[in-house]
């Protein structure tokens, strides 16, 4: 597996129409209820992945943290080092799918260890297995409302510098990770450099969530814009 020296990409036009733009090809959006239990989150993937393909899907899309418990608590405790096969088995099964299936897997957020720092990371996989890209949550999601939610995520997890587009089988697809989508000018950029596709994987909370999924809707249904998100 590739784990070193994986880049995304920003400048060079695809030769050919993406099959996101011939329409021709259909994206799995995969929610998974997950526990305390890292393997058992691991083999439920796994097997929703398989599903997935089975009913010809080519471009898989899992939820942010889909590997543990969303909390300050469990990031460290599930954080993984991908440069490390041993010590990064969430990695190396969504690899190994990804090449067994020949399908291109993007936004399976978990929580990364990297030079004594944590990360919430999403990496895409190449239909061969290989990394192609990773992308760390820019915007950390630090809220508080009296009476109903404190959570700070800078408590625990430190913040990416780096938008990240990348070219796949299925087309252009810019990368970003839950909070990261309330922040309109990482979609300009993408929309900027041709991407087909944006994916945001999230875990969003009902204090929040659905208002912003109330207004996102109607934004959606009013603007007439033809860009194209996957939100797992």
């Amino acid at each position: 597996m590739e784990r070193r020296g994986a880049r995304s990409t920003t400048g060079e036009e695809a030769r050919n129409p993406s099959p996101l733009e011939r329409g021709q090809f259909k994206i799995a959006l995969c929610q998974l209820s997950v526990t305390f239990e890292k393997q058992r989150n691991l083999a439920h993937a796994l097997h929703t992945i398989e599903i997935s393909v089975e009913q010809g899907a080519k471009l898989l899309v899992l939820p942010e943290m889909w590997n543990c418990p969303y909390s300050n608590d469990n990031f460290a405790k599930y954080a993984e080092d991908f440069d490390d096969e041993d010590a990064s088995p969430s990695f190396s099964m969504l690899s190994q799918v990804a090449s067994n299936q020949g399908i291109t897997s993007v936004g399976q957020s978990v929580p990364e260890w990297n030079n004594g720092l944590s990360y919430n990371s999403c990496c895409v996989f190449r239909p061969d297995g290989k990394l192609r890209a990773k992308h760390r949550k820019i915007h950390l999601f630090d809220v508080y409302i009296p009476g109903d939610i404190l959570f700070k995520e800078s408590d625990t997890l430190a913040a990416g510098n780096t938008p990240t587009i990348v070219d796949t089988d299925v087309g252009r697809i810019g990368i970003g990770i839950c909070h990261d989508i309330r922040f309109p000018e990482l979609a300009m950029l993408y929309g900027a450099r041709g991407a087909h596709l944006i994916c945001y994987p999230g875990a969003f909370n009902m204090s929040t969530g659905e208002l912003l999924w109330e207004l996102f809707g109607k934004i959606i249904a009013t603007s007439g814009h033809e860009e194209t998100m996957a939100i797992a």
